[in-house]
């Protein structure tokens, strides 16, 4: 999780960060293309973030779903 997570933050800001700046030094139009880029990047990094968060928010539902089956199961089984 840690590493998903890690690489949501990290891979879309750096390569931002890298193009901002040949794209501004190409156009000559400081900071603009740095600034633009990175925000999208920022953008584009917490949507991937919610949507690892929700996978794992489903996971757990899901086995703490299973947990109370199989005690609701045995409880049944020892009455």
């Amino acid at each position: 999780m840690f590493a998903n997570v890690s690489g949501w933050i990290a891979c879309p800001i750096i390569i931002a960060l890298f193009v901002g700046k040949w794209l501004d030094k190409k156009y000559n139009s400081e900071p603009w293309f740095f600034i633009g880029l990175t925000a999208i990047a920022f953008t584009i990094s917490i949507g991937g973030i919610l949507k690892i968060l929700m996978k794992y928010l489903k996971d757990i539902e899901k086995e703490a779903k299973e947990k109370k089956d199989l005690l609701n199961k045995d409880e049944n089984l020892n009455n």
